[in-house]
């Protein structure tokens, strides 16, 4: 309920469509928590769970190395076009 309250709007419906507004939002509401719960359901079925080791492997030989790829060409063009303060 708290995602639902938060992300997609809480009560009204998503589109504001004629037809949308002859369903209670009571009703709407209750659609977008299954949605959440359906999804939040498929991705832990869908993904590994990761130990803690492999997590640390992970971010040390993947995330690591994207994120300083992507500090070179970043901070290259921004030095380039003056664009730090």
């Amino acid at each position: 309920g708290l995602c639902t309250s938060l992300f997609p709007g809480g009560w009204p419906p998503i589109l504001d469509l004629p037809i949308s507004k002859k369903i209670p939002c009571s009703i709407w509401f209750s659609i977008k928590v299954l949605l959440f719960l359906f999804l939040y359901i498929w991705v832990r079925a869908a993904f590994p769970r990761y130990r803690y080791d492999q997590l640390m492997g992970l971010g040390r030989k993947v995330f690591l190395p994207l994120s300083l790829a992507r500090v070179v060409p970043v901070s290259g063009v921004s030095v380039t076009f003056r664009w730090l303060p």
